[in-house]
């Protein structure tokens, strides 16, 4: 079926994961709606895309903020005249030991990593249901399917991810509106993530397994336009995605 002409939202679009599944998405022909909370960056890749013949809008986004969603999904609208996907991508991981009790840090995991991503389904909830269409693609984590120590809150959010995106998808079944999900569990990517760890500790070790093990966020952008060029018929729920050197 391919991604081509495919509208795909995509939050955390700054960088990383989010950037460089832009990039791919727009290559293949799909039309992207970049957002993230850096304008600069959003900018210089909006242009960028464009210069290669791609099609990209963006739109300044706090996913914490439900309004600012709303505003994505009806600029999607208005410029290419509907949304196909929303891919939930934005997220932090400033993970640590529990008892350091980091609540700045746990309350941030809680309405980024989860709340964002309730904010971003309901903003296209009810365009899917009305088409009866749609593909809701979230970045869940490794984290979010095996338990890490100093990842109890981080992990906590993505394993509440895990369950909500699957709830989803039987949902949809049983409602008879053809949602498709694909919930993504990557391991070690190097992105910016690493930067929002507060812990010193945790971060010098976190840092040390991703400068050996880490690969390209290029990887999971394949991997999303894999699950989007399926047939409408075909759902690919749940995708982990490991560095061939990670234990």
């Amino acid at each position: 079926m391919g991604v081509q002409n495919k509208v795909v939202i995509i939050t955390g679009a700054s960088s990383g994961i989010g950037a460089a599944t832009a990039r791919l998405l727009a290559k293949n022909g799909a039309k992207v709606v970049l957002a993230a909370r850096r304008e600069n960056q959003l900018q210089q890749l909006q242009q960028e895309i464009t210069h290669n013949g791609g099609q990209a809008i963006y739109q300044v986004t706090d996913v914490r903020q439900p309004a600012h969603l709303q505003s994505l999904v009806e600029l999607a609208q208005q410029h290419f005249d509907g949304v196909d996907v929303i891919f939930n991508n934005a997220g932090i991981m400033p993970t640590s030991p529990i008892s350091a009790l980091k609540t700045k840090d746990w309350d941030d995991m809680i309405d980024i990593n989860l709340k964002g991503v309730l904010n971003g389904i309901a903003a296209v909830m009810p365009i899917f249901t009305r088409q009866k269409s749609g593909h809701i693609i979230t970045t869940c984590s490794i984290a979010g399917i095996r338990n890490y120590i100093n990842c109890g809150v981080y992990g906590a959010t993505k394993f509440a991810v895990h369950n909500l995106m699957e709830v989803i998808r039987q949902e949809s079944v049983k409602e008879q509106t053809n949602i498709r999900t694909t919930t993504l569990n990557p391991a070690a990517i190097n992105t910016e993530l690493l930067h929002s760890i507060t812990d010193e500790a945790v971060l010098q070790s976190m840092t040390k397994l991703y400068q050996k093990v880490g690969i390209s966020p290029e990887a999971i952008a394949r991997v999303v336009n894999f699950a989007i060029e399926q047939p409408e018929d075909t759902n690919i729920s749940e995708l982990t995605i490991y560095p061939t050197k990670q234990a």
